[in-house]
């Protein structure tokens, strides 16, 4: 009987200990089992299970967002008017730009030259005032073909190679000196004017050639503004009241002196000074343009001066010279034109 008795006193207390275990066991279950998924399972045994319309329904009505969204994005990005412009056709151009040129010299005229001469431009004038147009033609299109020419035998990469001071030295020496010797040649020796008067130019065009590293679209629409906005100006100067923009030398030589500081300001301040240097940088660029084209009206006018004093015998007929002045107002227009331009593209 002892040992009958014996195994069940064993089982018994074996089970009487198993018990806490199973206890224990069974919290440290219920602890490690996430509760969000018993209760989605315990809800979905409880609800019914959808069928395939209701699904297919649901996936349709959660897909036209994403399908809006995607077609909203497609036609933002393939409906971009800078990337697909409406085709115009050279006619067209030519008349918007011949519009926009036209309204420009008026509204110039209208703000500028409301009080116009009396009478019209006596003959010598017009004469003198054209031979001086002609030479600025001349000189502009003599500093574009060799500037060209320079630039297709790598002049341009040799001018950027260059230390900075050494290119202002060098540009500053040869266009000045050859200025200042083609103003004191006297005008009855044609040929040494003449030589002189392109050694300016081919200085001007070996400083410039860098330019054509730029779209070449840009410069023909700098070089077409830059042509319509001095002809604006030339035609207000020319039909303005005799002296009446002359007194504005001394402005206008202060502006110079402003602008052309601001745009030495790169070689002495410092590349941290961000804020100064976009500051000198908008003072050279739009400042220069307002001043540039003061200085063409100043320009205009002083022609029609000199052109009197020529015929008094005041003074000797000299046009190269004053054609040398309305080239350097192109220049220094058609240069903040293209960096216009090239900005304006870059941000887009």
């Amino acid at each position: 009987m002892m040992s009958l008795r014996r195994p069940f006193v064993s089982c018994a207390a074996a089970s009487r200990h198993a018990t806490p275990l199973a206890s224990i066991a069974r919290q440290q279950s219920t602890l490690l089992r996430p509760r969000t998924f018993t209760a989605t399972f315990s809800s979905t045994r409880s609800t019914p299970r959808p069928s395939i319309s209701t699904l297919s329904r649901f996936s349709k009505s959660s897909a036209l967002p994403l399908i809006r969204l995607q077609t909203r994005n497609a036609s933002t990005y393939t409906t971009d008017p800078a990337i697909a412009r409406p085709s115009q056709s050279a006619l067209a151009r030519g008349l918007y730009a011949v519009a926009v040129f036209g309204g420009t010299a008026v509204a110039i005229n209208f703000i500028f030259n409301r009080e116009t001469r009396e009478g019209p431009i006596p003959q010598y004038q017009r004469e003198y005032l054209h031979e001086t147009f002609v030479y600025t033609g001349l000189g502009v299109g003599m500093i574009g073909v060799v500037a060209k020419a320079l630039h297709n035998v790598r002049w341009s990469y040799r001018l950027m190679a260059m230390n900075p001071w050494m290119f202002m030295g060098i540009s500053l020496v040869g266009g000045i000196g050859t200025m200042m010797a083609t103003y004191a040649c006297p005008p009855e020796n044609y040929i040494a004017k003449h030589a002189l008067w392109s050694a300016f130019n081919v200085t001007q065009a070996a400083v410039l050639s860098p330019l054509l590293f730029f779209n070449p679209a840009i410069l023909a629409r700098a070089g077409l503004y830059t042509v319509g906005m001095m002809g604006a100006i030339s035609y207000v100067g020319a039909t303005a009241k005799t002296d009446q923009y002359l007194y504005l030398g001394g402005p206008l030589l202060a502006g110079l002196t402003v602008v052309a500081l601001s745009g030495l300001a790169p070689l002495v301040v410092p590349a941290t000074a961000t804020r100064t240097l976009a500051l000198t940088e908008s003072l050279w660029l739009y400042g220069g343009l307002a001043v540039f084209g003061g200085i063409t009206l100043y320009d205009i006018q002083k022609v029609l001066y000199h052109s009197r004093m020529t015929e008094a015998g005041l003074k000797r007929r000299d046009t190269v010279n004053e054609s040398i002045s309305l080239e350097l107002d192109f220049i220094n227009i058609f240069i903040r034109m293209v960096y216009i331009l090239q900005g304006g593209n870059r941000r887009k």
